[in-house]
């Protein structure tokens, strides 16, 4: 078995909105680059991506870059000044355009050793079209950098150190210092608005923070046990985690508002049980292709686990979490 395990951590939840969030609740172990694990190969094998129709040309790509340093140009060009008080760093990594504010060979390092490779993998498995728009993923070196350009650029206050997806504003909004996991996580989102437009918040969070902290194996995106566990272990020794189907069955209000972290640390495990048993990519697609009469996925996760008794399941699934450690 080959595992690799990549810069896929240091993430809190993330909120599929007008603009999706990493909650500051994450703890403070950052990703690093990508690491190779005893007996493994030395760099991550090329994933097997779905041969589709590219939605945008290199001309499109390239009219987006130039209306892009324009845009840069207007919002950053200080009193008196002809170039932008920040400079940026600029790469097309298709279906996105990586822009940072550190050197050129960092920025490309950004683009192809975390954006290209989740892109390719989670294209692989999951996600044969890619995002409605061209996006850009906006690196920024540090805090106090990625505080001041999203008031700047954007308009926002960040309530988030770590990162966030800003459909609004059709951008990924990172504070990179703080590792690769929030990125990996709000990557999944676009995707997942272009291929499942009518998937449940929880499985579109569920997924998002599945990745979190995440590697390969076998040539596969994977994910990992993170620092979600130990609230979630702590939730089912109080017995506060809510049954499967009322967890599948919650609205955008109910999984961002009540008891989030409950919602996405169990969202997130039920995930991980389905990779672990090896059936997520066939549960993912069951769903997908039968949401018309189960908006849910209850059903579908039902059929999938071969397990009518939910109620049962839930507690076989608690004691497996129990068992973990990370």
């Amino acid at each position: 078995m080959l595992v690799l395990i990549v810069a896929c951590q240091s993430s809190g939840p993330a909120k599929l909105a007008a603009k999706a969030d990493a909650s500051a609740s994450s703890p403070p172990d950052a990703g690093a680059a990508l690491s190779v694990q005893p007996g493994s190969s030395p760099s991550p094998s090329p994933a097997v991506v779905p041969a589709v129709r590219a939605r945008f040309t290199d001309a499109d790509f390239t009219k987006h870059v130039t209306q892009l340093k324009a845009q840069i140009k207007q919002k950053l060009t200080g009193p008196g000044r002809r170039a932008p008080l920040t400079e940026f760093s600029i790469v097309i990594q298709k279906p996105f355009v990586v822009v940072g504010d550190e050197p050129q060979e960092a920025v490309q390092g950004h683009a192809e050793g975390t954006v290209k490779w989740a892109v390719d993998r989670l294209k692989q498995d999951f996600f044969p079209n890619d995002p409605n728009e061209i996006l850009d993923v906006w690196l920024f070196k540090d805090a106090a950098s990625y505080e001041k350009n999203a008031r700047l650029l954007f308009g926002d206050e960040p309530t988030t150190p770590y990162g966030y997806y800003s459909s609004q504003h059709k951008a990924l909004i990172m504070n990179i210092s703080t590792g690769g996991g929030t990125l990996v996580h709000e990557i999944v989102h676009p995707f997942m608005e272009a291929n499942f437009p009518a998937c449940p918040p929880w499985l579109n969070e569920g997924l998002g923070s599945l990745y979190e902290q995440c590697g390969e194996v076998d040539g596969h995106i994977h994910g990992f046990t993170n620092w979600r566990l130990p609230g979630l272990q702590t939730a089912i020794k109080a017995g506060n985690v809510p049954a499967f189907k009322t967890l599948t069955a919650m609205d955008a209000n109910a999984f961002y508002n009540e008891d989030k972290g409950v919602n996405y640390a169990q969202a997130r495990y039920l995930c991980y049980y389905l990779q672990q048993q090896g059936v997520l990519v066939k549960f993912y697609r069951e769903f997908q292709a039968g949401q018309k009469d189960d908006a849910s996925g209850f059903k579908a996760l039902q059929k999938t686990l071969a397990e009518p008794d939910m109620d049962a399941f839930k507690t076989k699934w608690e004691k497996f979490v129990m068992g973990l450690t990370r």
